[in-house]
């Protein structure tokens, strides 16, 4: 797209409502690199801050506290369920492109397709967190869901919601399951000594030894992502009825729902974070002789991070024009291209950190530092989104879906 002086043109402003939810997408995607940022030093062992210096300061340990608290798994469910409503949005808005929602699912297989392919290749290449598989592997599962009854969307949550409690409670018996605490502290030292192992790959081997610790991880990454099929597939679903029922398309017509949801979000999802937090520090302090609580409070972590996450949402929701316009200038174009930034962020995570680019973490291990490092990516990626899109009308990796989309999806005669 040109002006008539040859220069780009500026992207269209966007409604409210879509610049709204793209303020909620970008909020989860820099959530989630607050989370992700540790493993492009230490993999992906049981201890996510990986190994605190031997004289944390003060703000180490804020920076531990913090993150559990704020972010550790409240962000995931928010891109999930934002995932969800996606989904409806966009099969109800192809369904008046084609004849039957057949035709329309067949086609969003393609996109699912694409996502899988988008995460497989960015999982073996670049960074072996990706989430992009699994959600493109969830998305077949309610690919069916294409223009169901909300009935038969809310019996589907109802079933799914009951698996996956069942999956905590099944989690918190064997977290409260007594073992001897010589065997707990060797397996702990065990951990230990894999993680500071993986940290040295990463950050100084060679670029063979970095790829097959990146194969691995992402095997065993992905691997351990069945676990999350359940809770995933509760949020889609909870996501596709709050797009059907309009509760994110018009917020302002379901306030009271919103203020119930923050009520609720907030009284419970404080309380428990605020343990989870304490027993994460505790646990990241002294990882030979963690809390034996802290098993239990991950166990529970899915639900309490969830809570959390909803009063996250709730409060964007509810946020009044004023605050609404401001966090959209901040967060929106984030969110417009948050395909790219979350690929751009493994990008910039591998050359800052890992030993292929700049190396920081050989030495930059203090939590405060990596956090501060985090928040300078993020601040990029601010200026950078509202730049790129000064310039274009969507990001470089959205825009290469659009393309490849308008050589599938063919406007039907007439339309």
């Amino acid at each position: 797209m040109s002006s008539t002086e040859g220069r780009p043109a500026a992207s269209p402003p966007q409604a409210p409502r879509a610049s709204q939810l793209d303020a909620v997408r970008g909020m989860a995607l820099f959530g989630i690199l607050l989370v992700n940022v540790w493993s492009f030093l230490w993999g992906f062992g049981y201890l996510r801050f990986g190994l605190m210096p031997e004289s944390p300061s003060l703000a180490d340990r804020g920076a531990v506290f913090l993150v559990a608290l704020l972010a550790e798994q409240k962000f995931y469910p928010v891109f999930a369920f934002l995932f969800g409503a996606g989904f409806a949005l966009q099969t109800r808005s192809m369904r008046r492109r084609f004849p039957a929602w057949q035709t329309v699912r067949q086609q969003y297989s393609r996109r699912l397709r694409w996502l899988l392919g988008c995460g497989i290749l960015h999982g073996t290449l670049i960074w072996a967190g990706d989430i992009l598989t699994i959600y493109g592997l969830v998305g077949f599962l309610v690919l069916g869901m294409a223009g169901a009854k909300l009935k038969t969307i809310a019996i589907n949550l109802w079933n799914w919601s009951v698996v996956w409690l069942a999956a905590i409670a099944v989690n918190l018996a064997l977290a409260l399951t007594p073992y001897p605490e010589q065997d707990v502290r060797h397996q702990a030292q065990e951990m230990v000594q894999d993680i500071a192992a993986t940290h040295d790959i990463y950050t100084a081997g060679t670029l063979a030894e970095q790829a097959l610790q990146r194969l691995a991880d992402y095997a065993d990454v992905t691997s351990r992502s069945i676990f999350l099929v359940p809770h995933l597939l509760v949020l889609f679903l909870l996501g596709m009825l709050a797009a059907r029922l309009g509760w994110l398309t018009r917020p302002r017509r379901h306030a009271a729902l919103w203020r119930r949801m923050r009520a609720v979000g907030f009284g419970v999802g404080i309380p428990f974070n605020l343990l989870w937090a304490a027993a994460a520090l505790a646990e990241a302090m002294d990882p030979l002789a963690p809390p034996h609580v802290v098993l239990a409070l991950y166990a529970l972590l899915p639900a309490g991070g969830s809570f959390l996450a909803a009063g996250y949402v709730a409060s964007l929701m509810l946020a009044g024009d004023r605050a609404s316009s401001r966090l959209s200038a901040w967060l929106s174009p984030a969110g417009r291209m948050s395909l790219t930034n979350y690929l751009m962020q493994s990008l910039l995570g591998v050359l800052l950190f890992q030993g292929v680019g700049l190396g920081l973490g050989r030495s930059a291990t203090s939590p405060a530092v990596v956090l501060a490092q985090a928040f300078a990516i993020i601040a990029f990626q601010i200026a950078f989104s509202r730049w790129w899109l000064g310039h274009h009308s969507r990001g470089p990796m959205e825009a290469l879906d659009r393309r490849r989309r308008a050589t599938i999806w063919p406007r039907p005669p007439g339309g």
